[in-house]
C-alpha cells in the first residue's frame, strides 16, 4: 500500500466534500450539506487513521471511533460537535431516519466548526 498516496487521497476527498458541502448550503440544500459535514470528518479522520496504522480504514461511519483510532485529541467543544454531526449522517443511509433540520444560522455555523476541524486535521497531517 502507498501510503501518501493514500492519504492524500483521504484528505483531498475531505476537502472536496467541504466544498460540495459549501455548494448544499449555499443552495438550501441544508440537510444534504451537513450529510456532506459529516463526509468530510469522517475522511479527514480516515487520512490519520492511515498514517498512523498504515493501513486501510475500517470502514465505519462513527467519527468517534474514527477519532479514537487515531489517537488525536480534540477539544472538548470539537468533541461534542464531531459526536452532535453523527446526526446528519445517518439521514444519508438510512432514509426512514429523518433528523430535524437546523435554522439556516445553525447550519452554516455547523459548516463553519467542520470547516476549522477539517483543516486543522489537515495541518496535523
Amino acid at each position: 500500500m502507498d501510503v501518501e498516496k493514500q492519504i492524500a487521497y483521504w484528505i483531498n476527498s475531505a476537502i472536496s466534500d467541504l466544498e460540495t458541502s459549501d455548494i448544499l448550503v449555499k443552495n438550501n440544500k441544508d440537510l444534504n450539506g451537513l450529510f456532506f459535514c459529516h463526509l468530510a470528518l469522517e475522511k479527514a479522520l480516515k487520512a490519520h487513521f492511515v498514517k498512523l496504522h498504515t493501513a486501510i480504514p475500517p470502514r465505519i461511519h462513527n467519527l468517534g471511533v474514527l477519532l479514537d483510532k487515531t489517537g488525536i485529541n480534540v477539544s472538548k467543544d470539537d468533541d461534542e460537535f464531531i459526536g452532535m454531526i453523527m446526526n446528519y449522517q445517518i439521514e444519508g443511509r438510512y432514509p426512514q431516519y429523518y433528523p430535524q433540520i437546523p435554522s439556516k444560522a445553525v447550519v452554516l455555523d455547523y459548516l463553519k466548526k467542520t470547516k476549522k476541524i477539517v483543516l486543522w486535521l489537515k495541518m496535523k497531517l
